[in-house]
């Protein structure tokens, strides 16, 4: 089994990053040299992976995105993490968890999105559910451009997963409108986030399963915002508050 990486940024990132192997890069014959191009090759030759250049006709026809910038990658898949299992090594470490939880994502672009700012917000796990919405599909990882090799993708139910973080002590913030603002509710420490689907916010279940439940207050009678940009508000604001702390 591999994994099919698409355009010139994912594959640079994720031979920067060194989590998994990468087995072949396939790039467009007829590429010229550019920056992008020539760091590409730099990182193919330093890590010994094998490089074909192939028609861009080739490419077209492999591609799964329809975007692949004249670069394809195969690579090992990613390892696939349980809740239970991405816990207990941050706990062996003595970190404080902090996950996401996106319920029935269907635009692989809006988990691409949220995988990129929790990567750069240092969440340690985007949990999705087992069957609805979207997965680590090749367009979510060509959005991600690097998230997704720092932060693992869990799919369980929520529910199940919920029952987990609260056994252990973990808060859980829910997000919909009719919450308390952002920044007004304690977000330091160990927390999950809990988004709800793209078109109708937190359901019962989630929503009665959480500690605390906040929004992002806006101006001009707007109801709501892309559900990525609600994740990514709500994930700084924890970064914000535990850089105030003293």
């Amino acid at each position: 089994m591999s994994d099919q990486l698409e355009g010139r940024n994912l594959v640079i990132e994720v031979l920067k990053r060194k989590r998994r192997k990468v087995h072949r890069v396939l790039l467009d014959e007829r590429a010229k040299p550019n920056p992008k191009i020539n760091e590409l090759l730099s990182l193919v030759e330093k890590h010994g992976v094998a490089l074909r250049r192939v028609e861009r006709r080739k490419l077209d026809e492999m591609s799964r995105t329809g975007v692949h910038n004249g670069v394809i990658a195969i690579a090992e898949p990613h390892y696939c993490y349980t809740a239970r299992e991405r816990l207990e090594e941050l706990f062996s470490k003595g970190i404080d968890p902090f996950f996401i939880l996106a319920d029935e994502l269907n635009y692989e672009q809006n988990l691409g999105a949220i995988l990129r700012s929790a990567m750069g917000a240092g969440v340690h796990a985007v949990v999705v559910p087992t069957r609805r919405g979207k997965g680590l599909t090749p367009v979510v990882q060509r959005v991600a451009m690097g998230g997704a090799e720092e932060v693992p993708v869990i799919r369980e139910g929520l529910s199940s997963v919920l029952k987990v973080l609260r056994k252990e002590g973990i808060r859980i913030v829910g997000a919909d409108m009719d919450g308390e603002p952002c920044w007004s509710v304690p977000m330091r420490g160990p927390i999950a986030m809990v988004l709800g689907g793209e078109h109708k916010g937190l359901t019962s279940t989630l929503r009665h399963r959480c500690d605390a439940i906040v929004s992002v207050p806006l101006k001009h009678s707007l109801d709501s915002l892309n559900v990525s940009v609600t994740a990514g508000i709500l994930m700084f604001e924890k970064v914000r508050q535990e850089a105030s702390v003293g």
